[in-house]
């Protein structure tokens, strides 16, 4: 359902093209059904994924429909409720993660589900909301299935030691804090410019990843890991084997066919050292624990740059370039 009132959008009507192919439109603001909420934006927060469905990553199992506006990661003020809505009401702040595969971020208005919304409170401004919702939740996600667990119980249990890849990335700075969180001992991978950054998030170790040691991914102090949170591309199962413990798991969070047929193969083999692919999930419950911890200041969010709706473009083709430091912000008022 759509009403009578426009917003500005920034949409694509086909696969491929890059930040050129972004369109600046005027559509028709949506109207929430009974059980949605829509929301005036005050920030999105765009992901590597948003560009890969562009370029039709997942045509052949879901193909996009055409006009697209993409971006799943918003918040913003309620502005409308359904009637079937009773957790949220008009003025309230939040933040929420639409379908990443449906979109609809890259405007003033989006209409959201209740199931991956929750509210934002003042101490979390709505840039750090909406950078929280896709790149938080894998990473906890990814620490989940390594078995960190964000309790009081991790300085009872052994410490685990994990190796988290691409760390002053999206998911990789917020992977670093969640697994010191988890009581772990942390080893990291960047560039050589931004080791003091992730040194001040809580990395005990930081390599390099053009050094010799950073591309064998050796730990400094020796140490065998537990667990990696691989965020990078382009490191096969040989790199990282050797420097696994007895029980090591590598949780792959961009795996491709190479990644999938190690998983498979460790399996058949019944390997105790395993590979596994991650698709971060839209939980609720799990976004009200990275609010939490962002709000009680446990959880920091690098931004690298932020642009207003006019320039989205110019944040697209940032976020094609894979060299930010953080998470890319479209500020939309």
């Amino acid at each position: 359902m759509a009403s009578s009132r426009v917003m500005h959008a920034v949409q694509y009507d086909h696969y491929g093209g890059g930040a050129s192919a972004l369109k600046h439109v005027e559509v028709p603001v949506p109207t929430p059904n009974n059980d949605e909420i829509l929301l005036k934006l005050e920030a999105s927060s765009l992901n590597p994924l948003d560009c890969k469905l562009q370029k039709g990553m997942w045509r052949p199992f879901i193909p996009h429909k055409f006009p697209a506006i993409p971006v799943s990661d918003i918040s913003g003020e309620v502005v409308d409720v359904g009637a079937g809505v009773q957790n949220f009401k008009v003025g309230d702040k939040v933040v929420s993660m639409l379908s990443m595969f449906r979109g609809g971020g890259l405007a003033e208005y989006a209409v959201v589900t209740c199931d991956c919304t929750v509210k934002r409170p003042q101490e979390v401004s709505a840039a750090e909301g909406a950078a929280l919702t896709m790149a938080g939740l894998t990473a906890l996600q990814a620490l989940a299935e390594a078995g960190i667990k964000l309790d009081s119980s991790g300085s009872r249990r052994p410490k685990a030691n994990v190796l988290i890849t691409a760390a002053s990335g999206g998911v990789g700075h917020y992977a670093v804090q969640l697994a010191k969180l988890g009581n772990a001992h942390v080893t990291a991978t960047c560039g050589a410019r931004n080791i003091d950054l992730i040194k001040s998030l809580g990395a005990d170790e930081v390599l390099d990843y053009r050094t010799p040691e950073g591309e064998l991914l050796r730990s400094p102090s020796g140490k065998k890991y537990d667990a990696v949170i691989h965020c990078a591309r382009g490191i096969p199962w040989s790199v990282f084997e050797p420097n696994l413990s007895e029980r090591g798991k590598v949780i792959d969070l961009t795996p491709d066919a190479a990644a999938l047929w190690t998983f498979v193969a460790k399996k058949l083999t019944f390997s105790k050292k395993s590979l596994v692919p991650l698709i971060v999930s839209r939980k609720g419950e799990d976004l009200e624990v990275l609010v939490q911890l962002a709000k009680e200041g446990k959880l920091r969010t690098l931004v690298d740059s932020t642009f207003p709706l006019e320039k989205a473009e110019e944040a697209w083709a940032k976020v094609m370039d894979a060299h930010a430091t953080g998470k890319i912000i479209v500020a939309s008022e």
